[in-house]
């Protein structure tokens, strides 16, 4: 009998430890996060990489400890994202971040149960990452940059200082899986206003010299720059380009503010990343992505380039100017 209770007494005590022991080894793990972005390092190393860590931080982690980064950057050959995102499903990531549309669908085609968070792309759903924003479904949760929304504001920004604009020219990259739904919506809106759109395709420093002299032959009066992260990496040639041959520009990411494009429309994308934080920590614990509702931008941003405006010799009416969160002199 004694033996037999101390046999029970065993086994109750390996039935208890077992757990416990499982927790503590899930507590001290040191999580893998991959990190796939279509640009470049030093251009993710000026604000999103940072923010992302801050949000870590501030919930807890300590890199080196209880987590570790690994990083793959495209420099803006979108070709070569399918092999990146191979990479850190190679090394088992615990999760990956992806940045903008291209990475995010690299990572997609390449892994359908290492949970992906989408730090930024246009439109969630249409981009084929989500059922629905409230439940995405499958491996992939994260965060809209909202420009889907509001991509034919630019078009009326640009009339406010060229009320006489009748062409509209499109700066896309024909590797960016989003950019088709952003010209479709410019379409739509131009056609309300009986303006016509000139797309112009680019992936190249070249590519993009020669469209805006295709530009300047085909009579557009004015530029909007869709969201890229490759467009984000050459946002002061674009804005120079755009001065040289007198078109009023508008960009899609607040970060292209410091470039000198007439104006910068959007919502704070680097807020995105420490938002992005928040996603891996809940799925860290536990949370199924697919669970996780897409997060849409709540507020946008004006800013616009006196400076440009004057060397453009355009006049920004006041009403706007009030409106404007930062004006660049």
């Amino acid at each position: 009998m004694n033996k037999r209770r101390n046999l029970l007494v065993a086994l109750g005590a390996a039935t208890l430890v077992a757990p416990l022991a499982a927790l503590a080894q899930q507590k001290n793990k040191v999580w893998r996060i991959g990190y796939l972005d279509a640009g470049s390092r030093q251009l993710a190393l000026e604000a999103r990489i940072p923010t992302f860590l801050h949000g870590m931080k501030e919930l807890g982690y300590v890199e080196g400890k209880h987590f570790v980064m690994e990083y793959r950057f495209a420099d803006g050959n979108n070709e070569r994202l399918s092999a990146l995102a191979g990479e850190l499903v190679q090394l088992n990531a615990d999760v990956i971040v992806s940045s903008g549309a291209a990475a995010s669908q690299a990572v997609q085609r390449t892994t359908s149960t290492i949970p992906i968070v989408v730090a930024v792309t246009p439109d969630p759903v249409r981009d084929g990452f989500a059922m629905s924003l409230a439940k995405p479904g499958g491996n992939i949760t994260g965060l809209s940059s909202g420009i889907a929304e509001v991509i034919q504001k630019h078009a009326e920004l640009l009339a406010t200082v060229q009320p006489r604009i009748a062409r509209i020219a499109i700066l896309l990259s024909p590797t960016n899986p989003g950019h088709t739904a952003l010209l479709l919506n410019v379409q739509v809106a131009a056609q309300r206003s009986g303006r016509q759109v000139l797309p112009v395709a680019a992936s190249s420093p070249e590519e993009i010299e020669r469209g805006f002299a295709s530009m300047t032959r085909n009579g557009a009066d004015a530029v909007i720059v869709l969201q890229d992260s490759f467009f984000r990496q050459q946002r002061r040639q674009i804005a120079g380009l755009a001065l040289k041959h007198r078109l009023p520009s508008s960009f899609a990411q607040l970060e292209s503010s410091d470039a000198g494009g007439l104006f910068v429309y959007s919502a704070d994308q680097i807020e995105n990343f420490r938002r992005a934080a928040i996603f891996v920590d809940k799925i860290l614990k536990g949370a199924k992505p697919g669970e996780l509702p897409f997060e849409l931008p709540t507020r946008y941003q004006l800013i616009i380039n006196r400076k440009t405006a004057n060397a453009l010799g355009l006049t920004i009416p006041q009403e706007l100017l009030l409106r404007a969160d930062k004006v660049i002199e």
